[in-house]
């Protein structure tokens, strides 16, 4: 008889063993690697006090992992990026308890990557939809509203959405690589006007006296990630809306764990750095994850959140860069929007019901806008494809 698959809550990642995770994960996504989920949970981002309780599920056959996926027991809906106050709030209008909720993501990552791991020996469907069950199951039996899972690959939308879960789709803008051989390459496909404000914009930080640079392997140090926290932490002290998220311990962690996959940009001038930009590499991809300035200037945001990770994607051969959360000013900067998606699982039925009307008409919402987007591209080929 096949060995039975059984299920385990754990309420920290290091309850399982770092090499049977990333076993699982494979070449998957670095931000669901074992060491940046503990990460989190070690330096206090993850914990009571922020609103994050792990609760991971992991799947078992024989005595042996074979599945699981990072879950998380919210009492917000703050650090997720997929946008569910409105239904929070018709929740509590009728009386229905949202908070806490269940989720399935990476704490503060508005990144698409898998958000189940399983063995490549089993079937993948089947593990995904178990655990989805699994979760169903233990939202109602312990009276919880709903079960989220954020920025998941189409294999895993489509396995949930089998058993009930509820599709969403959201934007965000990333640059693709068509092949540049270098920064003039990638502006000259660029309509003229949109191009001639890009080298003035470029050319402006030069005559500052300003230089952006890559730092990375060898040449990252402690002390590098300890000014990234810095400007972090500044720039989000500065918005009336911003939260900090993360501990100057995490960025500790990140040097001595994770300095393989840390590319910050940092701007300088007079041997001192004024501006940067944290972000992780894989072997494809440039992911755009916090900005700081400790001086103003004019297209300094641009030069080092833009211009330059698009630079060192060229030179190194990436494929994407994904920029993080906002802004369609992105897209004068050659940046296309791209859907993401999140999967919903609504235990009260008339609540279930009411959020399916409103997903329908969200979907055809944001694709309207992304096609009206995509026809305001400032990129050439791009606006040709449109007309034709």
């Amino acid at each position: 008889m096949a060995d039975k698959l059984t299920i385990k809550i754990i309420r920290k990642i290091s309850e399982v063993e770092r090499a049977d995770w990333d076993r699982l994960l494979g070449k998957g996504s670095p931000f669901m690697m074992w060491d940046w989920l503990d990460a989190f949970e070690q330096t206090g981002c993850v914990k009571e006090e922020s609103g994050w309780l792990p609760h991971h599920v992991i799947v078992e056959k024989g005595g042996k992992v074979i599945g699981g996926c990072p879950m998380y027991l919210k009492l917000h809906s703050m650090g997720e990026f997929v946008f569910d106050f409105e239904w929070a709030d018709y929740a509590h209008r009728q009386g229905i308890r949202y908070y806490p909720k269940m989720l399935v993501g990476v704490p503060f990552t508005l990144v698409t990557g898998p958000r189940f791991v399983t063995d490549s020996r089993e079937d993948r469907q089947r593990l995904i939809q178990f655990m989805g069950q699994a979760l169903i199951r233990a939202a109602r039996e312990n009276k919880i509203s709903s079960v989220h899972v954020n920025f998941c690959l189409k294999d895993e939308g489509e396995a949930l959405e089998q058993i009930g879960f509820m599709p969403r789709i959201g934007l965000q803008y990333h640059w693709h690589n068509r092949g540049y051989d270098s920064f003039d390459d990638y502006l000259a496909a660029f309509r003229s006007d949109r191009r001639t404000k890009i080298k003035r914009e470029r050319r402006e930080i030069l005559e500052r006296g300003i230089t952006i640079r890559a730092v990375q392997g060898e040449e990252l140090t402690a002390a590098h990630l300890g000014t990234m926290f810095e400007l972090y932490k500044g720039h989000v002290d500065e918005l009336y809306y911003g939260r900090q998220y993360l501990t100057r311990e995490f960025f500790d962690e990140l040097f001595r764990r994770f300095a393989p996959y840390v590319c910050l940009m940092l701007a300088e001038r007079d041997s001192k750095i004024i501006a940067g930009t944290f972000n992780i590499q894989d072997h494809a991809v440039l992911y755009g994850r916090y900005w700081g300035a400790f001086e103003e200037e004019r297209y300094l945001h641009f030069n080092v959140c833009y211009y330059s990770a698009i630079e060192h994607c060229i030179r190194h051969g990436l494929e994407r860069f994904e920029a993080g959360a906002g802004g369609s000013f992105k897209q004068l900067r050659g940046l296309e929007p791209q859907p993401t998606r999140s999967f919903h699982y609504i235990v009260h039925e008339a609540f279930r019901r009411l959020v399916e009307r409103h997903l329908r008409q969200e979907t055809e919402v944001i694709q309207r806008k992304r096609a009206a987007l995509l026809e305001k591209s400032q990129l050439k080929d791009r606006e040709e494809g449109n007309r034709q």
